[in-house]
């Protein structure tokens, strides 16, 4: 049976390993709330803006992956473009895409194609998982931690 000194120090060093793992996380939470605040700060800038201004009625009349989205996309490549350079949330900003992310590259990514999918005619968070891992050659470990994460955060 442990003594009342060794279940001291147990506890002890419990409490301090618990102080440390909320320290990494709040690493994480802050990166997020920062990238929460400024994700996508590039649209409000040229040369974004004024193409996304020109096309941006056409994308809620669009289904994710379609021919016409792809269409959609060719008519704002220029910005795309610069868009994916500037933004690290997106696999093409990567040399080697979705394998040189970050965790919580991914984190904001998936926070992204969700939204994204609240704007599309008929979007689909699922649907876009599936089209996303064939396009990014995802692995299907990572899709399946994407589709949890979908079904315990977004409730689908």
């Amino acid at each position: 049976m442990a003594t009342q000194e060794q279940i001291n120090f147990c506890n002890s060093e419990t409490h301090k390993h618990c102080q440390l793992v909320r320290r990494n996380i709040n690493l994480f939470v802050s990166d997020l709330q920062e990238r929460g605040l400024n994700h996508d700060a590039t649209k409000f800038e040229e040369p974004e803006l004024g193409i996304f201004a020109e096309n941006t009625h056409r994308l809620g009349a669009t289904v994710y992956g379609s021919p016409e989205y792809k269409a959609l996309s060719q008519d704002c490549l220029p910005a795309i473009t610069h868009h994916y350079a500037k933004n690290r949330h997106h696999p093409e900003h990567w040399p080697g895409g979705i394998e040189n992310m970050t965790l919580i590259d991914l984190v904001e990514m998936l926070a992204d194609w969700k939204a994204a999918t609240q704007r599309n005619k008929d979007g689909n968070i699922r649907k876009s998982i599936e089209i996303n891992a064939a396009k990014y050659k995802m692995s299907p470990q990572l899709r399946t931690i994407f589709e949890n994460t979908v079904r315990e955060y977004f409730k689908e």
